[in-house]
């Protein structure tokens, strides 16, 4: 059975976007290689549902790369899609992060994302093919105040993505380039690092109390990890060569509004927004 069925393995699988993923393929009937950090300390869905390969696999951790991806490649005999989501934010003033925030930002968003690919392409050239699907965000190409880390981080995903793009296409590997909007998950109460910014309450006090009030409801304004679990699914079936796929009605606006004005008043629009 498991020959007639498509293989899909996604970090990050816990909760948020990987979580409503890996639920989707399986209910689309792949073979579904969800994987987490701690999957026998944290119960999800999959679990209730009976999924049968959730396996630890933690992106800074090369070890339990590979050996996660043996017991997939051993088991199943294509890995048709790897879906790299796992990640986090660091939130607040560039000045108030830390050196180890800014570290374990880069360590899991760019770094283990590279491990994880470096170590399925030797797989995928094998296959003679497979799907990579990075999952970045809008704030891979837009620059959003108080998440300067973490939108570097994605600027590099999308980068690193891009040119992987021309380098694999003549091995038939396709690169995918995932851009969510602001997502209805707990991946802001969860998954994100907030600096701690009370020695610079003086200076940045006035334009934190702006803006936290815009993110706090954009967060409940926003697409559900169901809208871009669909879009991952899309891009993994798609027979064409797309790079990007954008997910949410706010994503779509706002890149297209960056397409189009000006810089000076798309960035006067963006400030306006943020300070509402």
């Amino acid at each position: 059975m498991n020959q007639q069925k498509k293989t899909v393995l996604i970090t990050g699988a816990s909760s948020g976007i990987g979580l409503a993923t890996a639920l989707y393929f399986y209910e689309k009937g792949w073979n579904v290689v969800a994987t987490m950090r701690n999957p026998e300390k944290r119960q999800t869905l999959l679990h209730e549902k009976g999924l049968p390969d959730i396996l630890h696999l933690d992106v800074l951790d090369k070890s339990s790369i590979e050996k996660t991806l043996h017991e997939a490649v051993e088991k199943y005999p294509k890995i048709d899609v790897l879906v790299n989501n796992a990640g986090f934010a660091v939130f607040g003033p560039f000045e108030a992060t830390t050196p180890d925030q800014i570290s374990r930002q880069y360590q899991t968003n760019v770094f283990g994302l590279m491990e994880m690919t470096r170590s399925i392409l030797p797989v995928f050239r094998r296959q003679k093919g497979g799907v990579l699907i990075n999952v970045a965000s809008m704030a891979g190409r837009i620059g959003f105040p108080l998440y300067s880390i973490y939108n570097s981080t994605k600027w590099a995903v999308d980068g690193f993505s891009e040119a992987l793009y021309y380098e694999l296409k003549a091995l038939n590997i396709k690169v995918k380039i995932i851009e969510p909007g602001v997502i209805k998950t707990d991946f802001y109460d969860r998954s994100m690092s907030v600096a701690d910014c009370s020695g610079l309450v003086e200076d940045y006090g006035p334009f934190l109390n702006k803006v936290m009030g815009p993110e706090a409801s954009d967060k409940l304004n926003g697409s559900t990890p169901d809208l871009v679990a669909k879009v991952i699914y899309q891009a993994a079936n798609d027979p064409g060569w797309q790079l990007r796929y954008t997910a949410g009605n706010d994503a779509w606006q706002i890149m297209l509004l960056r397409t189009l004005l000006p810089e000076s008043l798309f960035k006067f629009l963006v400030e306006k927004v943020m300070s509402k």
